[in-house]
């Protein structure tokens, strides 16, 4: 029945569409792609990288996804690290999934948001 995981949707208050460029543009390097014309005018904005889709809707009231997440692969979390010290975003470390090494970090907007490595 299911054939694919299309996008995962976060929540983001009113007017971030800014901060969601710098973080999910800037830091996670995902390139931002055009909502169509009838779901612009909602606000929010949409990412992408690879088969990764993220899009982020306005939600009133606002309230972040403190314990649910997305759970992102990355190739190598040293490489993440890096980039997200250099970006100034704190992460906080987790082995407890056996098989793989994790981090989890938060968006601006205080979502939480997964990333993990296979281990070795």
């Amino acid at each position: 029945m299911l054939m694919g995981l299309h996008h995962v949707q976060l929540a983001m208050p009113k007017g971030g569409e800014a901060d969601a460029r710098a973080f999910y543009g800037g830091v996670l390097r995902m390139a931002e792609q055009p909502k169509p014309e009838a779901l612009a005018k909602r606000g929010g904005c949409w990412f992408e990288s690879g088969s990764v889709r993220v899009h982020l809707g306005v939600e009133t009231p606002f309230a972040p996804a403190v314990k649910a997440h997305p759970g992102f692969l990355v190739a190598s979390l040293s490489v993440v690290r890096d980039r997200l010290d250099a970006a100034g975003v704190t992460y906080e470390a987790d082995g407890d999934y056996p098989g793989f090494n994790r981090i989890y970090i938060t968006d601006p907007f205080g979502n939480r948001i997964e990333l993990l490595e296979r281990a070795d």
